[in-house]
């Protein structure tokens, strides 16, 4: 891998956010709504609003399943922050943050061919998690998921496990921060272990910092039957272990985290965590030397690094290989292995739609986390260290995905509708082909009219 700077990478990292003002401000935003009935002429509008769609409401009041056949209910998702955590920005606010609700929706609709809102919500910078569950509850008629986004901790757990375990919530509710990088990563580690001849059960995990991405990576590998005791997890003041005096509060989410693992009551600092360790996973704060050469050099024999800090990763991979790492991944898509949440979302949405999901499951996240691992052997015809997981210009992966996850829902007995394998693939594929031709359909037109002012 060839090497480059700390400089370079900075000045190519800033490259796409000088388009993106330009770009912004031309396209005044990147989403809108279109029809997706057809409107012959103005007499249509009898059947599409007064007095015609008071049939379909009819029925609806009788029988509020319809909503699904009748509406775009099926289709739709809420994209919901509050601004409290937006990407390295944090405490931005609504408004602010409102630019990276409609990217996370242009995504969804492009991807998976879903229609995604934005939904920035709070009167000042933030709410608290009992105003984002009442928020969710009361809009969730309207919806058919919702996707949580950039939600300060420990709000965010609180509100992901408040709405999933409350019986008037009829729909599924998503905390991509911690579910979707959970899958992606779940997927890479599954390759991963395959090329160096691990066994999950057997191997050792340190989580440096301990966010809403490392602890959703913790609960579904957790899940997965990965054997919690031989995790460690470090934050900013060291190793979690028993009696440190600053963990003494039950209601602290690190105190699941303390209990749950490091047996040893290992203390220290994350390089005396990392020693004879198989994988660190890595979320905290940009590099480079954040993680140290020579506490790689102190891990296990092919040991697996997932340094996923943006825009610096926490140690340069290249620097990670010279110290005795076999396999490397970033959050950056420019080195080889990127293990980013793009990958995941648009497919487990798509699938949980279609079978008209009421929850998503860890279940579900594991089925489209081993979908996405299986597709590098066939894409590639056999697993390398520099190609754990495919990219996301692979289509093929976001209709697998769907499948595997609306698969478990129905067998999980979650969905209000039970499709074959073939009528899943087949409806997720026409879906996002669909998506795909109406954007090059607009932009050929010139109703999305070109921007050429690009900096390379």
């Amino acid at each position: 891998m060839k090497k480059i700077s700390k400089e370079e990478l900075l000045r190519k990292s800033k490259i796409p956010g000088i388009n993106a003002i330009k770009m912004h401000k031309f396209y005044k935003g990147k989403i809108q709504i279109l029809p997706r009935c057809q409107i012959r002429d103005y007499k249509d509008f009898a059947i599409w609003y007064s007095p015609g769609v008071s049939v379909p409401s009819t029925e609806i009041f009788k029988d509020k399943q319809k909503v699904y056949e009748y509406t775009n209910k099926s289709n739709s998702i809420a994209v919901v922050s509050d601004g409290t955590r937006v990407l390295g920005l944090g405490a931005i606010g609504p408004e602010a943050a409102l630019p990276v609700m409609e990217g996370k929706s242009l995504l969804f609709k492009y991807l998976g061919g879903i229609d995604a809102f934005p939904l920035c919500i709070g009167k000042k910078a933030c709410c608290d998690a009992d105003h984002i569950i009442e928020f969710a509850k009361m809009i969730q008629p309207s919806f058919g998921g919702i996707n949580l986004e950039d939600i300060e901790k420990p709000k965010c757990f609180t509100v992901l496990d408040g709405l999933r375990a409350d019986p008037e919530v009829e729909i599924p509710v998503w905390h991509d921060d911690q579910q979707g990088t959970a899958c992606v990563t779940l997927a890479g580690l599954i390759n991963s272990l395959k090329i160096v001849g691990k066994k999950k059960s057997e191997v050792k995990i340190v989580f440096n910092g301990i966010g809403a991405a490392n602890f959703g990576i913790y609960r579904l590998l957790k899940a997965d039957t990965f054997d919690i005791k031989k995790f460690i997890f470090v934050d900013s003041r060291g190793i979690l272990y028993q009696g440190r005096s600053d963990l003494n509060d039950p209601e602290d989410y690190k105190y699941e985290l303390l209990n749950a693992s490091n047996p040893e009551h290992l203390q220290g600092d994350c390089g005396v965590a990392m020693e004879g360790a198989d994988i660190l996973i890595s979320s905290s704060i940009p590099g480079p030397d954040i993680i140290k050469k020579e506490w790689i050099s102190k891990m296990a024999d092919d040991a697996i690094v997932f340094v996923l800090a943006n825009p610096i990763p926490e140690i340069f991979p290249w620097d990670a290989k010279d110290a005795g790492a076999r396999i490397i991944g970033t959050g950056r898509s420019d080195f080889p292995n990127q293990v980013n949440n793009s990958l995941c979302f648009p497919g487990v949405f798509r699938g949980t739609l279609d079978v008209h999901a009421k929850t998503i499951t860890d279940e579900m996240c594991i089925a489209a986390a081993y979908a996405l691992a299986n597709l590098v052997e066939e894409i590639k015809g056999c697993l390398i260290e520099s190609c754990i997981l495919p990219n996301m210009e692979y289509e093929e992966l976001f209709i697998r995905e769907a499948v595997a996850t609306g698969l478990k829902a129905i067998e999980q007995g979650l969905a209000r509708l039970k499709l074959t394998e073939e009528e899943l693939y087949s409806n997720a594929k026409k879906v996002i082909e669909e998506s795909h031709s109406m954007s090059r359909l607009l932009m050929k037109k010139g109703l999305i009219p070109e921007f050429n002012d690009y900096i390379k």
